[in-house]
């Protein structure tokens, strides 16, 4: 009789348990999904408003048009897809490529100018033993830290006193001496195993010759989770340029989109759809990349 019940307490506890194994996986679902909407939510947005008509961007956000009451809605689908946002951008909207070009310019000269100033640091940081390395190592941490509204000050009279400022040199120059890079190739380098290195020196292999062959073929992967990192920051800068460019046919692409009045909301769609597809594109092509840079920088638990 007892050993019965004891059997069916144990049935009972093992229903009990899978299906709080089940719900709690059913929450998860649930969270990861709302999470994922949410987050896509915008991108929906953007794209499914670039090919609105002005009409329907009128009916769907008229309380932000008219600064009234009521709720902005919203279609799943648009009733008069067309692509007259794009025409206008892409053929009557030359500012628009002056600007998507200067984008471009500043993205690659600071992606460039980390990768030749950066990689050589990186290496003689994980690699050799010098007096003090680890607390100019410390100091680099602390600069990464600060925000840029603590240096802004600082680095307008400096840009200043050099004649740099309302030119694309006060965007890039302090750029390429972020320390952001130089901590995040710095992981990759330390993860080459020091036994290596020593065995490449033992058997008579230059420094020059190490630090190419083994540094950058081994650590690549921290020098791609720095460009793919570098990239989604400096596509999308917006305080650097407000702040030292006053010449608007110098701003990038990302201080364009502010420019736009309401009254232009398709263009706007459009505008930020076509902003969104090299980051998108560089975010997809470097996804594994870019796991590795958040490993390397500490970010991940």
């Amino acid at each position: 009789m007892c050993t019965g019940r004891v059997l069916e307490t144990r049935r009972l506890e093992v229903r009990v348990r899978k299906f709080l194994r089940k719900a709690s996986e059913a929450m998860a679902k649930l969270i990861f999904i709302t999470v994922g909407v949410v987050v896509c939510a915008p991108v929906f947005l953007v794209v499914t408003g670039s090919v609105m008509g002005q009409g329907d961007l009128y009916e769907c956000l008229a309380p932000v048009f008219q600064q009234g009451t009521g709720f902005v809605s919203w279609k799943l689908i648009p009733q008069y897809p067309t692509m007259e946002n794009y025409i206008h951008l892409l053929f009557y909207s030359p500012e628009f490529f002056v600007l998507f070009w200067n984008s471009v310019k500043l993205v690659s000269l600071i992606l460039l100018g980390q990768m030749v100033v950066g990689v050589p640091a990186a290496w003689a940081f994980a690699t050799y033993r010098v007096r003090g390395k680890n607390v100019v190592f410390t100091l680099y941490v602390v600069l990464m830290l600060l925000p840029f509204q603590v240096t802004m000050l600082s680095s307008y009279l400096t840009l200043e006193r050099l004649s740099l400022l309302n030119t694309h040199w006060a965007v890039i120059l302090p750029a390429v001496f972020s320390t952001f890079p130089i901590f995040v190739i710095y992981g990759g380098f330390r993860s080459i195993p020091k036994a290596l290195i020593e065995a490449a020196r033992i058997d008579g292999a230059g420094e020059l010759y190490i630090f190419w062959m083994l540094g950058i073929g081994l650590g690549k992967g921290g020098i791609l989770s720095a460009l793919v990192l570098g990239f989604l920051e400096y596509w999308n800068l917006i305080e650097q340029p407000f702040a030292f460019l006053e010449d608007k046919t110098l701003w990038p692409l990302s201080l364009y989109l502010p420019e736009i009045s309401w009254t232009q909301a398709g263009f706007a769609f459009a505008a930020s759809a076509v902003m969104l597809i090299p980051a998108v594109f560089v975010f997809v092509m470097g996804q594994d990349y870019l796991e590795q840079g958040i490993v390397y920088s500490g970010l991940k638990g």
